[in-house]
Order: structure tokens, then C-alpha cells, then sequence
């Protein structure tokens, strides 16, 4: 019998390919196990606002349970600044490790960038949504020394002295800052802006009476409106809020206004589909338990648990919207 020997590069190149194909399965990421591997270490929970205001508010009321469902400690770190702008690049130039996550609001996502002529990140690019996590109405508050009692009396006060009356704000872009903002174009009004760094600091300033007025979540004016320490006007939204009922709404003042602050969580942008498909689990799981619900309910706030894709959807949405605010307000800055 003939014997053929084989050449050393070939039978080298078919004993790797006979190894490859033996262990290349077992080192494929299953999905499933994948995800159940993750997370292995804490998580960093990035809050692009102040302490006290209410993107903080709704992020350490959903930090808790988020980590027990998960398994792993959520640790939060506040970077307010720049419309949250500051926080938002910080996850954007993270690793796809699921290892940060960003409670963020219309500020960082749908507004600030669309401010900026050169912004430094993209929303749509730069993130990968996790899911829509609450909604909380706005209020109109007013210093007590303002001679205003109704949206009609203040936007009265307010036409007789243009250019005189000043809003705080959570900073250049933020929700609350262009919520009056909406509120100056829809009345006709020429309230001056007066920025700060997040809503706890504007909320300090008013209520120190270095400004006139500012819109804030429910969740952190309440208590300084039961307090007397501020003066609430009007809600925002469509509806009364169940915890101040004789409270009207602006557009029953006759103005056509409504908007509200939305709060969900992203990663940075490449997140793999199972770590996604993990953090959403948990966090939609989190905000259906009863604890959580409660505690949302006593400050004024909606939970809202949603898949990725619709989260994405509604930034999209977001945006157009506040394109034309921007656009007719002559908002654009650098």
C-alpha cells in the first residue's frame, strides 16, 4: 500500500480548523447565560442633574429596587451642568459594558444638543435607550411676593413689566427651562431667563426671592408650595393633579400649553442585545412593584415601563417637538 503523506502546513491548518470547530460553540455568548452573567459588580446609576431635583427624585426612588432586581447595588453619581449635557457625554464616551446606565430627561436628550451648533454627542447615535421609566407634571410656582394669584393675573403683571420679571431654571436646555420658555411664546410674554446649575439651586433662588418665578416637577415643589415658602399657580399638563385638586390647569386659563418632565434610562451606544435586554427586564419589573408605585404616587409621579424600541420612538418625537420651540423661541446657542 502506498502511503501519502500529508504536508506539515496542511495537516497543521486541519487539526486547527477539527480544534476550532470542536470549541468555537463553547465559546459563542449564549444569550440567555450571557445575560444572567451580567451584572457582576455594581453599577454606576449617572444622574445628570443636582441633588433635591427631580430627575434625582425619581432615579434614588427607582435605584433600590432596580438593584435587587438585578442583583447588583446601582450607585448613583450626580453630574449636573450644560442642560445635563455634562452627565449625557460622560455615558456617551463609556463602555458598552452595561456598567453605566444615565436616568436622563428631555434636557440631555431631546433639547440641549438640538441648542448646540456643534453638540458633542448625538442622541439617537450615541446612547442605546433601556426604557421610559416616569412622567411627573409641572408646576407654575411664583415667589409669594409676586403680585400674582392666577396664570391670568401673573401673565397680565408680567405684559405690563417686559423684559423686568425673570424664571430660574435647572440650567440652559433643561425641561423646566424650556417649559417657561413655551410658556413665554405661547402667552406672549418676555420673562427673562435666569439660569442655574440643576433644579435644586433654582428652587433655592426662588424661594429666596432672587427670582420671580420657575417651573419644577411636582415631586420637588409640593412640598415647599404646603410649606408656604412658594405660591403654585397652575399645572402644566392636560389634567389637575390628584394631590392638589383645586389647583387649575394653564390651559384652563385659556392657553394652549401642555408638557411635562420625562425621565428613562440609556446606556452608551453598542450595549450587546442580551445586557439590553437584561437591564430592561429589571427596570420594567422595578417599576411594577407595588413599593415603587406607591412611593411614585405620593410624589405626583407615573411610572412608565416600556421596551427599548419605544423609548427610541418617543426621544424621536421628543426632538421634532422641541425643534420648533427652539427654532421659533430663537433658542440656538453655541
Amino acid at each position: 500500500m502506498t502511503s501519502i503523506k500529508t504536508a506539515p502546513a496542511a495537516r497543521d491548518a486541519r487539526m486547527i480548523a477539527a480544534v476550532s470547530a470542536a470549541i468555537l460553540p463553547a465559546m459563542l455568548p449564549i444569550p440567555d447565560a450571557f445575560a444572567q452573567a451580567f451584572p457582576a459588580r455594581p453599577i454606576r446609576l449617572l444622574i445628570p442633574a443636582s441633588p433635591g431635583g427631580p430627575a434625582d427624585i425619581v432615579a434614588r426612588i427607582v435605584a433600590q429596587n432596580y438593584g435587587e432586581a438585578i442583583g447588583q447595588p446601582l450607585v448613583a453619581d450626580n453630574r449636573a451642568g450644560a442642560g445635563g449635557g455634562i452627565g449625557a457625554e460622560i455615558v456617551a464616551r463609556s463602555q458598552p459594558d452595561g456598567y453605566t446606565v444615565m436616568i436622563s430627561h428631555s434636557g440631555p436628550l431631546a433639547i440641549e444638543p438640538l441648542r448646540q451648533s456643534k453638540p458633542s454627542y448625538d442622541p439617537l447615535r450615541d446612547f442605546t435607550p433601556l426604557s421610559l421609566v416616569a412622567e411627573q407634571a409641572y408646576m407654575l410656582l411664583v415667589h409669594p411676593s409676586v403680585q400674582a394669584k392666577t396664570v391670568q393675573e401673573l401673565v397680565a403683571l408680567a405684559r405690563s413689566r417686559p423684559g423686568k420679571m425673570n424664571f430660574a431654571s435647572g440650567g440652559p436646555g433643561t425641561g423646566i427651562h424650556m417649559a417657561a420658555e413655551l410658556f413665554n411664546l405661547v402667552a406672549a410674554l418676555k420673562v427673562t431667563h435666569v439660569p442655574y446649575k440643576g433644579a435644586g439651586p433654582g428652587m433655592g433662588a426662588l424661594i429666596g426671592g432672587e427670582v420671580d418665578m420657575m417651573f419644577n416637577g411636582i415631586s420637588s415643589a409640593l412640598p415647599q408650595v404646603r410649606a408656604g415658602k412658594l405660591r403654585a399657580l397652575a399645572m402644566a399638563g392636560t389634567k389637575r393633579s390628584n394631590l392638589l385638586p383645586e389647583l387649575p390647569t394653564i390651559q384652563e386659563a385659556g392657553f394652549k400649553y401642555d408638557t411635562s418632565g420625562w425621565y428613562g434610562f440609556v446606556g452608551p451606544a453598542g450595549l450587546p442585545k442580551p445586557i439590553v435586554a437584561r437591564l430592561n427586564e429589571a427596570l420594567v419589573k422595578t417599576l411594577a412593584s407595588a413599593e415603587v408605585r406607591e412611593r411614585f404616587s405620593a410624589q405626583g409621579i407615573d411610572g412608565i415601563g416600556s421596551t427599548p424600541a419605544a423609548f427610541a420612538d418617543f426621544l424621536r418625537e421628543e426632538m421634532a417637538k422641541w425643534r420648533k420651540v427652539i427654532v421659533a423661541s430663537g433658542l440656538k446657542g453655541d
